[in-house]
C-alpha cells in the first residue's frame, strides 16, 4: 500500500524514512571525512559533491513533509504513556527541522563561499540565496557543522527509541516502519 493508514506507514513513507536515513548518515560520514581526511587539494571537489547531494536531501525532506501532511499518521500504541508520545513527537519533528536547517546552512555556505558549490553535478547551477562573503561563509559553515553533530545525537536517540520499542516494549512501533503493518 502506497499511502499511510491510521494503523501503519505506507510504502512511500517508509521509502522516504529509510532512503533519507541512509543518505543523511552517509552525508554525515562523508562530511566528517572530507573535512578531516581528504587531501587539501581535493576538498573543493568533495565539498561540491557533498553540496550536490545536500540539495537533493533538502528537496526530499520537503517532499517527505508534504507527503506526511497529506497522509494520516499511524497512532501510537494505545497503552503508550504520555511521556513516550511527547518524546516521539519532539524527536521526530526535531529530526525534520534540524535536517532541513543543516541543509539550508550548507546552501547558505555555498553562496557565501568562493568559489560556490552551485554547479549541480555539472548539469545546471543551483540558485544561491546568499552572496559571497568570507565572514558569512565561516558563520554558515560553523553552524552547519555544529548542527550536524546535533543531528547525529538526534539520530542516535531515534535509533535507541526504535530499539526500545522492538526489544523492551516488544510492541509494533518499529515493525510498522520496517514492514508497514501491525503484527
Amino acid at each position: 500500500m502506497l499511502r499511510n493508514t491510521t494503523r501503519s506507514w505506507g510504502s512511500l513513507a517508509r521509502a522516504f524514512h529509510w532512503g533519507l536515513g541512509l543518505v543523511v548518515l552517509a552525508m554525515l560520514g562523508y562530511g566528517w571525512w572530507m573535512n578531516h581526511m581528504a587531501a587539501r587539494p581535493d576538498r573543493l571537489f568533495h565539498r561540491s559533491i557533498h553540496a550536490d547531494i545536500g540539495y537533493v536531501v533538502l528537496l526530499l525532506m520537503i517532499a517527505r513533509l508534504i507527503w506526511r501532511a497529506i497522509n494520516p499518521t499511524p497512532a501510537p500504541p494505545a497503552d503508550s504513556p504520555l511521556w513516550e508520545r511527547v518524546a516521539a513527537r519532539v524527536s521526530h519533528w526535531g529530526l525534520y527541522a534540524i535536517t532541513i536547517v543543516v541543509a539550508l546552512l550548507g546552501w547558505a555556505h555555498s553562496g557565501a563561499h568562493k568559489p560556490d558549490y552551485a554547479d549541480w553535478f555539472g548539469l545546471f547551477r543551483v540558485p544561491q540565496f546568499t552572496s559571497e562573503n568570507k565572514a558569512n561563509a565561516d558563520f554558515f559553515e560553523n553552524w552547519h557543522i555544529w548542527l550536524a553533530y546535533v543531528l547525529i545525537g538526534l539520530i542516535a536517540l531515534h535509533i535507541l527509541g526504535a530499539l526500545y520499542h522492538a526489544t523492551m516494549k516488544d510492541d509494533d512501533v518499529a515493525a510498522r516502519m520496517i514492514r508497514g503493518q501491525r503484527d
